[in-house]
């Protein structure tokens, strides 16, 4: 079978402990070499995860003729251009959530896809676990009846890492960028249609760069549904969505990371009952390259168009300048 030869674009912990892994695990990718501004970093790093070649410039990992995809986990704000520069080498790329600082910077990148003819995905890994495709499932059997409300929670608490990029507001920093927008995702893909307005409130944090460590907000959509969620880098850690029906609720306790085998479940409770569905153990990065790997390759395509990184990123835009201002925004 041909393999998708990868190409890691930078060091970043989420590459090493997750979807360098993930790659390995996939039906169809292999991990061909990986770049650091510094080549003893990506000498060390493919040593130490077995990846054949190592660069001391992105630009080299860019020009190899032997890469197929670009995976950039690279910080928020290099997010656009590096993009934008392996597309324009012929390479298909998997970009790190969020995929840019705003929806005007993501649709260049997919116009640059769509000029470069390559694939271009953003990495929400949740959602290609099939657990979501049986929510769904669920939802549409009329189980739990018809929608009132989504709640979505993403935080953890990590203040004191005062060098973490993720507390530079000029490099797209803050708790919405970072985990806010799963729940923001995750209530768009359940429910198949675009918000009509946000409202949020956030705590800015002069000690972080003034960039959101919390945010909570409301998000409408048609029909009387709403998203309430919050998000946050100073809080205790929980990963949870909750759908809740006219008769009944699905509830996610691990929505968006699943590290063990029973973490992928999730329990649907109808008046009294409480059922467990229980789903296989799969690696969420493993069937998130196949699917960009499948998409390259024109046997399938893409299970989530490149165009839904612009709309999930105009929700994060539009939370943000509610955060700010103090304002509803309309979409």
């Amino acid at each position: 079978m041909t393999k998708l030869r990868w190409g890691i674009l930078g060091c970043a912990n989420i590459a090493i402990r997750a979807c360098i892994p993930g790659i390995k695990q996939s039906q169809t990718g292999i991990v061909s070499a990986i770049a650091s501004r510094s080549l003893q970093k990506s000498q060390e790093k493919a040593a130490e995860l077995d990846i054949p070649t190592a660069y001391g410039s992105y630009e080299e990992l860019i020009e190899d003729p032997n890469i197929d995809a670009i995976y950039i986990p690279l910080p928020n704000h290099l997010h656009k251009e590096w993009t934008i520069r392996a597309m324009q080498a012929g390479k298909h790329v998997l970009c790190e959530k969020p995929a840019a600082l705003t929806a005007e910077q993501v649709q260049e990148m997919v116009t640059a896809s769509e000029q470069a003819g390559v694939q271009f995905a953003e990495a929400f890994m949740y959602r290609h676990h099939p657990r979501y495709e049986r929510i769904q499932e669920i939802i549409a059997s009329g189980e739990i009846g018809d929608i009132r409300g989504i709640h979505g929670a993403f935080t953890f608490s990590n203040p004191g890492d005062s060098k973490n990029v993720r507390y530079v507001r000029e490099w797209g920093g803050g708790s919405v960028y970072d985990v806010g927008c799963y729940p923001l995702s995750a209530a768009r893909m359940i429910l198949g249609r675009e918000p009509e307005a946000v409202t949020t409130h956030a705590f800015f944090s002069p000690e972080h760069d003034d960039v959101d460590m919390m945010m909570s907000g409301l998000v409408e959509f048609s029909g009387n549904v709403a998203l309430t969620f919050d998000c946050g880098m100073w809080a205790g850690f929980r990963n949870t969505l909750e759908i809740v029906g006219a008769v009944g609720r699905i509830e996610v306790p691990s929505a968006f990371v699943t590290p063990t085998e029973e973490s992928g479940n999730f329990i649907v409770h109808v008046g009294n009952e409480r059922r467990v569905e229980t789903v296989p153990f799969l690696n969420q990065y493993a069937l998130q390259a196949d699917d960009l790997a499948y998409a390259a390759w024109g046997e399938k395509p893409a299970r989530f168009p490149a165009s839904d990184a612009i709309s999930n990123m105009k929700v994060i835009d539009a939370c943000l300048k509610s955060a700010r201002e103090r304002s509803r925004v309309v979409l």
